[in-house]
């Protein structure tokens, strides 16, 4: 079996799809992408299919290292997304080549359904209280939200207030048997995180995301003593060796991005790796379906494996959301805030490619928003 032909599809809201076809007919589909910036991971993608057209592609793991180091230069956003939705489409042949699922591949269920979460917005606590009453009645057991709007240095008793009352509302709705987690999206600083996590403590939430930017690692140590409240990091790091210092530090919870950090085979490693430390698998996972299957068929497979992020309704998803390049939406139908183990083979999703191609014709420009702060510098969002 060779590889023939790999095509790429932008499509909205923000995604990059790839599809790679062997001569034998079998099919793979991934999803490369970095929110932003597609157009240049499309462009990378083609530029490693050069590589990868004429070769087998059951020799995953040899492509995996000779598309990630085989170039000299290595790492980074763009090149690991690129990296990551080829590999995602590989093992989609794989399983269909072999008759079985992905996580069937990876050594077998250790697990019979996997438990989500979904997002919440609203700036306000009356807004954050409604969506999450929303949310539990449609089943879910837990929920992520931003800690806080664009924060400065140093926060004030304001802003701090605002934080914890952001938090406390969303405790009331969801009670003691559901979860919340924050998201402070590197909007932190770490003086105002050490600040923060002590004060949250006695509201539980599941974990506490990326407290302070990634280039802060250095800091992370110390954050994660501040409090007891469990850390989680990892969607903006790219590799197994980018996790050394947060599991280090005492991370509770790693997040790679499947569509990051090189794809179920790196996943795959870095939960491996997060094992050793005691921590658990949280995949990042803001993204489209086929992201999601690949996630899913990691957690599937995971001793370590904790809850799964999903963009179902997200905010992101303006005029196409989850399911709508799916022939069968049935594969992600959730109950009681779980999903059930796949049976098909491969990543167990089948693409509608007609619908994908109408798409790619539209395509999409989504950039990520620029935030000021009231002095007119840059902040974090």
């Amino acid at each position: 079996m060779k590889i023939t032909a790999i095509e790429t599809f932008q499509v909205p809201p923000r995604w990059l799809f790839c599809r790679v076809v062997t001569d034998e007919g079998i099919v793979g589909w991934g999803e490369p992408v970095v929110e932003g910036r597609a157009d240049t991971v499309r462009t990378a993608v083609h530029e490693l299919a050069d590589y990868l057209v004429g070769q087998d592609p059951l020799r995953i793991e040899d492509h995996w290292q000779v598309l990630s180091k085989g170039g000299f230069y290595r790492g980074g956003a763009v090149l690991s997304s690129a990296v990551a939705g080829l590999d995602q489409a590989l093992w989609d042949i794989a399983g269909q080549v072999y008759g079985a699922p992905v996580h069937a591949l990876l050594g077998g269920p250790v697990r019979d359904r996997v438990r989500i979460y979904t997002w919440v917005g609203g700036d306000e606590p009356a807004e954050v209280a409604d969506a999450i009453a929303a949310k539990v009645a449609e089943g879910f057991t837990a929920v992520k939200m931003n800690g806080s709007a664009a924060l400065g240095p140093i926060a004030t008793v304001a802003e701090t207030d605002d934080v914890l009352r952001r938090l406390a509302a969303a405790r009331e709705v969801l009670g003691p048997d559901r979860d919340v987690a924050v998201d402070f999206h590197g909007r932190v600083s770490p003086a105002n995180a050490r600040r923060l996590l002590p004060l949250m403590a006695p509201l539980h939430p599941l974990f506490v995301e990326e407290p302070v930017l990634p280039e802060l690692g250095a800091q992370l140590a110390s954050v994660v003593a501040s409090s007891s409240v469990p850390i989680a990091t990892g969607e903006r790091l790219f590799g197994r060796h980018e996790f050394v210092e947060p599991l280090a530090a005492g991370v509770s919870v790693v997040q790679p991005d499947i569509s990051h950090a090189g794809g179920i085979s790196e996943v795959r490693r870095i939960a491996a790796q997060a094992e050793v430390t005691g921590a658990s698998l949280a995949p990042h996972c803001p993204l489209g379906p086929i992201a999601l299957a690949a996630s899913l068929q990691v957690a599937f497979a995971t001793p370590n494996f904790l809850i799964q992020e999903q963009s179902l309704g997200i905010h992101y998803n303006v005029g196409n959301d989850l399911l709508d390049y799916l022939v069968d939406p049935a594969v992600f139908r959730f109950v009681d805030g779980h999903v059930e183990r796949p049976s098909a083979p491969g990543l167990g999703i089948v693409i509608d490619e007609d619908a994908v191609r109408r798409a790619d014709e539209v395509g999409h420009r989504w950039r990520a928003p620029v935030w000021r702060h009231r002095d007119g510098s840059f902040a974090e969002w």
